[in-house]
């Protein structure tokens, strides 16, 4: 099993500590591999902020990714620069309040998540990579809840453990209620509007 994951955004939405735990939880405490690699804009907050990942069942050869099977992002600007890139039958990850999908091939699958507003209910809209991390693991089940969490132990400083552990369980169970719903993506759900009119 290999899957290549992109998440971007930009500087100050976490999206490295997002990619760090995910490469923690696959190589350390689920026994896989995994591979990162950094991009960042100019600006040390708010430019475009992009990291890959490689998860695999063996040793990664090639660290970079070219067609992610999963692209999560958390800027309009992110989806415009790296969603024609992402292949068919794949899966788009999305933060609901930042993002308009748009000019997706119909089949790749998208999902939504409110993370910023599912973290500022818990205090700290800090915390909405965290919110997006969960949702990913639902969403994708490349990842067990457990890896995930300690992960995250492993990962933020011992008096935001909690925190981010609530966060993390606030996405993941968003994720977990979005795939029982049966409604699998915001392009399935226009598409049946526009059916119904």
């Amino acid at each position: 099993m290999l899957s290549e994951i992109r998440i971007s955004g930009f500087g100050g939405q976490g999206v490295m500590l997002a990619a760090n735990i995910i490469g923690k939880a696959s190589a350390i405490f689920e026994g896989g591999y995994a591979t990162m690699t950094e991009s960042y804009g100019p600006e040390a907050r708010g430019g475009a902020s992009s990291a890959q990942l490689v998860l695999s069942s063996e040793p990664v050869l090639y660290p970079y990714v070219d067609s992610p099977d999963v692209l999560v992002v958390l800027s309009q600007e992110a989806l415009s620069r790296f969603g024609p890139g992402i292949k068919r039958g794949s899966i788009l990850l999305v933060e609901d309040d930042m993002v308009r999908v748009e000019g997706v091939a119909p089949d790749v699958r998208v999902f939504a998540v409110p993370a910023t507003r599912l973290a500022e209910e818990l205090g700290r809209k800090i915390v909405l990579n965290v919110v997006m991390v969960g949702f990913f693991a639902a969403i994708t089940g490349l990842l067990s809840r457990e890896a995930c969490l300690k992960a995250i132990a492993d990962s933020v400083p011992p008096k935001v453990v909690a925190l981010n552990e609530r966060a993390f369980e606030k996405g993941f169970e968003y994720g977990r209620q979005l795939l029982e719903t049966g409604v699998h993506s915001v392009a399935e759900e226009v598409c049946n509007t526009e059916l119904s009119l």
